[in-house]
């Protein structure tokens, strides 16, 4: 039994390695240069509500602009 099971495994592990470097082909990316601007809108973020955590990450950065939370410029008085 040891002898048959030996064989199938090799011819697996083969198989899968051939499957696993099909994958390194040539990537060509699926977004055109022209359809990018459609994935920096803040709502194609992974966040629940993205217009809301940029408003508060912009008030985080007035705030700790004085200090350099955030590498924003500005004081900290949140009146930019």
């Amino acid at each position: 039994m040891k002898m048959t099971i030996q064989p199938i495994f090799r011819t697996l592990l083969a198989i899968l390695l051939v499957a696993g470097m099909s994958g390194c082909g040539p990537i060509e990316p699926w977004v055109k240069p022209y359809e990018r601007d459609k994935l920096a809108d803040p709502i194609m973020a992974l966040d629940a509500d993205a217009v809301s955590t940029s408003y508060i990450q912009h008030v985080y950065e007035a705030r700790e602009g004085a200090r350099g939370g955030e590498g924003a410029a500005g004081g900290g008085c949140g009146c930019n």
